[in-house]
């Protein structure tokens, strides 16, 4: 990307989203304003990210009518989510939106929909646009969401997608030049595109790496050839006598981190790889010893219980972050221009301890950077859907 490249970015709360928009337009003018006067200027903004908290989603086709009267050169996409956040900021349980914008070259991406479908695996492509990686936007209750995104990401030259499902309470929507509900839509990048994508899973494990050795569908009945119920006790340091509602209580904040058997699983001691997928425990047999976990379980994957708490949300987020900016301070991946970030709706101030801890901690390690993003029902990564976890991606360019 060239060196003019530009990010801008506003975020504001207001109860008339009219009001929201016009403060945000104040922010971007000066932004571009500011831009303009530096030798070269700026290029004009052709891509642009809108997430609105879920007061807003009602009045979705409005605003983003507004914003493509507002800025008419700009393809715009986002998402719905009971939570929005920019750079330090997070909004939650109340009317706001946030939006950035970026002055990309219009050959190094393609929005995608219902209304603009990908073109055929098998079909040529007659643009020469080669999609590298994809930003993805979903709605959670689209059947089959985790096929159609291993799908999606087999049409990319790296796998590599991004993005989250939307988590509003009222509708649950996204959009990309139009607002829906169910399918995918979202941005392919091209080559030119680079980024720096990193997972944050925010659980600490509680015990050791099992291997599951009976499992069906959902439910699971042994870990190394003993009772599931009996492995999750002796990793919460609890007898078979412990009361049914202190079992209850304590599975109801118990979850699992579930890898393949040749995934990397805890790839360092006391904390999972990325390859993980962390669920909850929905239930279980006493009698019988069996756990019912919210996802499918097959013998011979890797399992370990796990919670979540202030302090290992706190330390697996900085160690992204840091990543991220090591990656960046080695000058093989240029400058940063801007970030999104899309967080689980578990997560937030709360979990970190205290209002926009999250997001202040992100920009303490990258900078005051533009930064966009939501608090989403689900979070995606490669090819995967994940929940309880944070995606941090950087846009970078020299």
């Amino acid at each position: 990307m060239s060196d003019i490249t530009t990010f801008v970015h506003a975020h504001a709360a207001h109860g008339d989203w009219h009001a929201a928009l016009a403060e945000c337009r104040q922010q971007f003018d000066a932004q571009v304003a500011a831009r303009q006067a530096e030798p070269g200027g700026a290029a004009p903004l052709t891509l642009g990210w809108c997430y609105l908290s879920d007061y807003y989603a009602p009045a979705a086709e409005a605003i983003l009518a507004a914003l493509q009267e507002t800025w008419p050169g700009v393809a715009w996409v986002g998402a719905a989510g009971v939570g929005v956040c920019a750079s330090g900021v997070e909004y939650f349980d109340e009317p706001a939106m946030v939006l950035m914008a970026a002055a990309l070259p219009p050959s190094t991406f393609r929005l995608f929909s219902g209304q603009q479908p990908l073109p055929s695996a098998s079909t040529p492509s007659t643009s020469h646009f080669a999609p590298h990686t994809a930003l993805v936007h979903a709605e959670g209750s689209t059947p089959d969401v985790q096929d159609l995104l291993h799908e999606l990401s087999t049409r990319t030259a790296t796998g590599y997608l991004f993005g989250g499902l939307s988590s509003a309470r009222n509708r649950t929507l996204h959009m990309a030049d139009g607002v829906f509900s169910g399918g995918l839509s979202g941005v392919l990048f091209g080559p030119e595109i680079g980024l720096i994508s990193r997972v944050t899973q925010g659980c600490k494990p509680i015990g050791p790496m099992r291997t599951v050795t009976r499992a069906a569908h959902n439910l699971l009945f042994e870990l190394d050839g003993e009772p599931a119920l009996d492995c999750v006790l002796q990793d919460l340091g609890l007898g078979r006598d412990v009361p049914e509602e202190t079992l209850a209580s304590v599975l109801s904040a118990t979850l699992v981190g579930l890898s393949k058997g040749d995934d990397d699983a805890l790839s360092v001691p006391g904390r999972f790889g990325t390859d993980t997928l962390v669920r909850h425990v929905l239930g279980v047999d006493a009698q019988h010893g069996v756990l019912a976990l919210a996802d499918v379980v097959e013998d011979g994957m890797r399992l370990a219980f796990c919670t979540r708490n202030p302090a290992a949300a706190r330390a697996d987020l900085m160690r992204v972050a840091t990543e991220i900016r090591s990656e960046l301070e080695s000058g093989h991946s240029g400058r940063a221009l801007g970030a999104l970030y899309i967080s689980c709706s578990g997560r937030g101030g709360p979990h970190f301890g205290a209002p926009h801890a999250e997001l202040q901690m992100v920009r303490n390690a990258l900078g005051d950077l533009p930064l966009a993003g939501f608090f989403a029902g689900g979070e995606i990564a490669r090819d995967r859907l994940y929940g309880y976890t944070g995606v941090l991606t950087v846009f970078t360019g020299q």
